[in-house]
């Protein structure tokens, strides 16, 4: 697969990859990556997630020139970038962010640009180095519902990640913000119609909502299969709350149809 080999010959990370994305062959085969930086370690111990966990090394210096070459040569409109969490990192890695984000857009100066950050431990100055960048949707994933957060995102707070969007959204209205959670880890319906109505307080204009599945046996296991008129119903709910794209399905994930997302909102 071209998408693939590329990324392999320039050295460049992948979500789509490093977290076993059930999208990965449908993404690939459409020229759509989300592209993870700052290594492939993770220095959070996410119960959900399968990207590897400990001491990362330092961010490479090179990874920005190098992403930006794989996305013009891939042809890309619309692209995702994201990392691992760098707590170890001063900023969390707001500039390698920021500088990822300019060297794409100079490369392809027609193309827009999606950020999905982690909290940076509830930095503000990370988060407005990130918006000083060239970006047309600034996403942060809440992933669950506040009760869980101490069994799926220890080191997470749902309250600190609402407050990243709404700052987001309040520096820079004109932003699309994004947010995305799992369900089938244990909560109930009216928590995650509680989160969604919480992110549209904060400013949210999209949403996503996907089925957690267990990437492999060490991270936490599938509580409920959440059927598909479920996921309807909350979609039903986002919208009439006022977001302006909402994918709400069992295979969704953050940056599932991110494209398209974004196409449809300028429309």
């Amino acid at each position: 697969m071209q998408t693939a080999a590329t990324l392999r010959r320039l050295n460049l990370a992948t979500v789509c990859q490093e977290a076993r994305c059930p999208n990965l062959g449908e993404c690939f085969a459409e020229r759509t990556v989300t592209f993870m930086i700052l290594g492939r370690i993770c220095t959070r111990h996410c119960r959900f997630c399968a990207v590897e966990h400990g001491r990362p090394e330092p961010p490479d210096p090179d990874e920005p020139h190098r992403l930006a070459q794989a996305a013009a040569e891939m042809h890309l409109h619309h692209v995702v970038i994201t990392s691992v969490t760098r707590d170890d990192l001063n900023d969390g890695g707001a500039a390698h962010f920021r500088r990822c984000a300019e060297e794409v857009k100079a490369a392809l100066s027609d193309c827009t640009i999606e950020l999905l950050v982690p909290d940076f431990a509830g930095r503000a100055e990370s988060l407005d180095e990130v918006l000083r960048a060239p970006i047309d949707v600034l996403n942060h994933n809440v992933e669950t519902v506040p009760r869980l957060y101490s069994a799926v995102r220890p080191e997470a707070d749902c309250e600190r990640s609402l407050a990243l969007l709404e700052r987001a959204h309040r520096r820079h209205p004109e932003l699309a913000t994004k947010s995305g959670l799992m369900v089938g880890l244990g909560e109930t319906a009216a928590e995650v119609e509680q989160v969604i109505l919480r992110l549209r307080q904060a400013g949210c204009s999209i949403v996503t909502i996907g089925q957690y599945l267990q990437p492999t046996r060490l991270q936490l296991p599938v509580q409920r299969y959440v059927p598909p008129e479920e996921f309807d119903r909350w979609a039903g709910v986002a919208r009439s709350l006022g977001f302006s794209q909402v994918l709400s399905g069992p295979l969704v994930r953050s940056s599932y149809h991110a494209g398209s997302c974004w196409s449809a909102r300028r429309t």
